[in-house]
């Protein structure tokens, strides 16, 4: 499957912790401009990874819990998950070079 996957707090489990591949989670909102910006290449980076790590978006808005859960202050927030864990954390806009070596680094 390629593209990126949404997660809600029923399927954030199943997605993210219990996921045995590397998950981007992309926590983000309708209202957010750099999140739209962002969005084609996190896209990208679904494809390019796909079988060897998932992205996976969080609408802040609808899922308030998950985002309080992790603590997500400003958008765009991506979180790198291996193991049920989080092993990075970063916020705004980034190539999607940089996003895929980020996550290539837990691969």
């Amino acid at each position: 499957m390629s593209g990126s996957i949404e997660a809600n707090q029923v399927t954030f489990k199943q997605e993210v912790i219990d996921s045995d591949v590397p998950v981007l989670v992309d926590f983000w909102a309708d209202w957010c401009g750099p999140c739209h910006r962002l969005a084609p290449a996190l896209e990208d980076v679904a494809e390019e990874l796909a079988g060897r790590a998932k992205v996976v978006k969080v609408n802040v808005d609808q899922e308030r819990v998950l985002a309080a859960t992790y603590q997500v202050m400003s958008i765009p927030n991506l979180l790198i998950f291996k193991g049920g864990e989080v092993v990075e954390n970063f916020v705004g806009v980034e190539p999607k070079e940089d996003i895929i070596a980020r996550l290539e680094a837990h691969i």
